[in-house]
């Protein structure tokens, strides 16, 4: 009965882990850009001499859903959404300032004119993008920033967004939440990436879908339960005979 109850508990485990996903999904509900993950399950045998019969269920949470998010008008110049495929480029926290991707586009300007995402650098042509001072800014659709500065009646493009679109199957999460690829290369960038100025993309979480895979995994839990409740009254009953 050991290899039931084996069993049984590799599969509750399995299961806790995936509400866990679904719960921080729910919990990004509003963030901007958000990609959800998904819960993938395999079965896979127990290796070594004498644990044929012993199975376990593994979990994998690091695929990543690449369905788009609803747009919505904001008018702001540094909200940008990506229409179509593609994502932005931003620096990952550290020395070496690795690349990381994401559809968030809810842009800002340190004191130090450098654009971010939050704490993170957005990446240009030629690596972290910084503006002079200027009155007015205005992103193309090629991701193309200009700016207009004092004294001046035309806008002059300072740098451009390193906009890449690289396979999603090939993509997994850091401990930030941003995309990265799973060998750790590089995307050129995409010329074909097209972004619009004034809108932000939603997260792509659906709460329906989220609560609906809660309450299965609730009730799967539940049967889980029930086998190793019933694993346990069949071992102790073997053993009784066995006593008798």
């Amino acid at each position: 009965m050991d290899a039931l109850i084996y069993t049984v508990m590799s599969g509750a485990e399995r299961i806790q882990r995936a509400q866990a996903v679904h719960a921080n999904n729910l919990a990004n509900l509003e963030t901007a850009g958000f990609r959800a993950n998904l819960e993938q399950a395999s079965a896979a045998q127990v290796k070594g001499f004498g644990y044929d019969a012993r199975h376990l269920s593994q979990a994998r949470s690091d695929v990543i859903s690449a369905r788009a998010g609803s747009q919505r008008d904001t008018g702001r110049d540094l909200d940008l959404a990506i229409q179509g495929d593609g994502l932005f480029a931003v620096a990952q926290d550290g020395p070496d300032g690795a690349e990381a991707y994401t559809r968030g586009g809810n842009f800002t300007v340190d004191a130090q004119g450098q654009l971010r995402l939050g704490r993170h650098a957005v990446l240009g042509a030629g690596g972290p993008i910084v503006l002079p001072p200027h009155d007015k800014l205005e992103v193309l659709a090629d991701g193309t920033v200009s700016i207009l500065t004092a004294g001046q009646t035309e806008l002059q493009p300072v740098d451009r967004l390193k906009l890449v679109r690289p396979d999603f199957a090939q993509l997994t999460k850091n401990e930030a939440g941003l995309l990265v690829t799973r060998d750790g290369g590089t995307p050129a960038p995409d010329p074909a990436v097209k972004v619009a100025s004034g809108k932000l993309e939603a997260s792509n979480v659906s709460a329906v879908e989220e609560m609906v895979a809660t309450m299965n995994l609730a009730r799967d839990f539940e049967l889980q339960m029930r086998f190793y409740k019933a694993a346990d009254s069949m071992a102790e009953t073997g053993n009784r005979l066995v006593r008798e």
